[in-house]
C-alpha cells in the first residue's frame, strides 16, 4: 500500500516583480497571479511524483481560491481536505527580486482565507487515511492554525504515523510570538527534519551554533533523518547508525536559477516520498537535490515541478 503523504497550511497566489530591484515603494509590473503556499507546492510536487498527496487548508470564494484548487486537482493532489469560506479572500504574496536568489516579499496570509483555518476545518476521516504529515514552518502564523496542526500531529502520530518538518523560516514572519513555540513543539514529533543551511543554528540550545553540534544535538533527541539543504552547493543527509552519526552528500547540479521560489518545498516532497517509498537515503537525496535544482529553473512557485523521469535525466545527463 503505498503512503499517503498530507500537508496543511497557507494556499495563495503570488504575483512576481517583472524586473530585478523593483521594489514595493514604486509602480512596477508584476506578473501573476500563480497559483501558491509552500504546503501547496509540497503536495503538488508529491502528487507530480505519482504518489498519493493530501493538502488541508482554506481558499476564499473567489477566483484566487479557484485557481488553486484548480492546479492541485489537476497535479493529482486530493482537494477534499480544502475549506472554501466566504468570510475572507484568498491569500497572496507579492515577491521583489533584489537578484535571483535574494527576494523581499509582502504577504496577505494572517487576514486572508487561509487564516481562518482552524483545527474544525479538519476533516478527520480524511486525516485518518494519511500515514504522513509534513509540516511547514512557514504555516505557524496563527494561534488557529497552529492548534490545528497540533491535532493533525495527533491524530497521525496515533496510528504510528510520521511527521517530516522544513522549517521554511521567513524573516517577515519571525516577529508573530506563536511561532517561535510552535517550531519547538512540531520539532518535539518530528522524524525527518530538513531545515536549509540558513536555518540550523535557530535549533541550537546553547550558544555554540556549529552545524555539526547542533545535528549531534538533534539526532540525540530522537530526529531520525536529519537533511540539510544547501541551494547550489547540494545537500546532506545525517542519521544515527549503532550510536554514530552516519552521514552522505551530494553535490549542486548547475542549472540556471530563474526563480528560486518553491525549489526548497520540492526537494522536501521528493526526498520524502522516495524515503518513505522505500529507495535509500542516498538515492533519495541524490533525487531530491535534483528536484531541486529543476525547480529553480522555471518562473513561477510550481512551474518547476519534476516527474521521476525528468529528475532521472537531469541525473544521467551530469554524469
Amino acid at each position: 500500500m503505498s503512503v499517503n503523504i498530507c500537508t496543511m497550511g497557507e494556499l495563495l497566489v503570488e504575483f512576481l516583480s517583472r524586473n530585478p530591484n523593483q521594489g514595493f515603494t514604486q509602480p512596477g509590473e508584476f506578473i501573476g497571479p500563480y497559483p501558491s503556499g509552500a504546503p501547496a507546492i509540497f503536495a503538488a510536487q508529491v502528487a507530480r511524483l505519482d504518489y498519493k498527496s493530501t493538502l488541508f487548508g482554506c481558499v476564499g470564494n473567489d477566483d484566487f481560491g479557484r485557481l488553486n484548487i484548480e492546479r492541485l486537482r489537476h497535479e493529482g493532489v486530493i482537494t477534499d481536505g480544502i475549506t472554501i469560506i466566504d468570510q475572507a479572500p484568498t491569500g497572496t504574496a507579492f515577491v521583489s527580486y533584489r537578484n535571483q536568489i535574494d527576494r523581499d516579499f509582502i504577504f496577505n496570509i494572517p487576514n486572508s482565507a487561509c487564516g481562518h483555518f482552524t483545527a474544525k476545518h479538519l476533516d478527520i476521516g480524511l486525516l485518518n487515511q494519511c500515514q504522513h504529515i509534513h509540516i511547514m514552518g512557514s504555516s505557524l502564523f496563527s494561534f488557529r492554525m497552529i492548534d490545528a496542526m497540533r491535532k493533525a500531529i495527533e491524530v497521525v502520530k496515533s496510528h504510528n504515523g510520521t511527521v517530516s518538518f522544513d522549517p521554511n523560516i521567513r524573516k517577515e514572519m519571525l516577529n508573530i510570538p506563536e511561532m517561535e513555540q510552535a517550531l519547538d513543539y512540531v520539532l518535539e514529533y518530528t522524524d525527518i527534519f530538513i531545515p536549509s543551511e540558513g536555518e540550523v543554528s535557530h535549533f541550537s540550545s546553547s550558544q555554540d551554533h556549529c552545524e555539526s553540534d547542533v545535528v549531534n544535538e538533534l539526532l540525540n533527541n530522537g530526529i531520525k533523518h536529519i537533511v540539510i539543504k544547501r541551494g547550489s552547493k547540494g545537500a546532506s543527509h545525517y542519521r544515527l547508525c549503532n550510536g554514530e552519526i552516519s552521514e552522505c552528500h551530494v553535490s549542486g547540479l548547475a542549472t540556471r536559477v530563474v526563480d528560486p521560489t518553491g525549489a526548497g518545498d520540492c526537494f522536501g516532497a521528493t526526498f520524502v516520498s522516495l524515503l518513505l517509498a522505500g529507495y535509500s537515503e542516498e538515492k533519495s537525496l541524490a533525487y531530491a537535490n535534483a528536484s531541486g535544482a529543476l525547480a529553480v529553473s522555471s518562473r513561477g512557485p510550481m512551474e518547476g515541478l519534476s516527474s521521476l523521469t525528468q529528475i532521472e535525466n537531469l541525473l544521467s545527463s551530469t554524469h
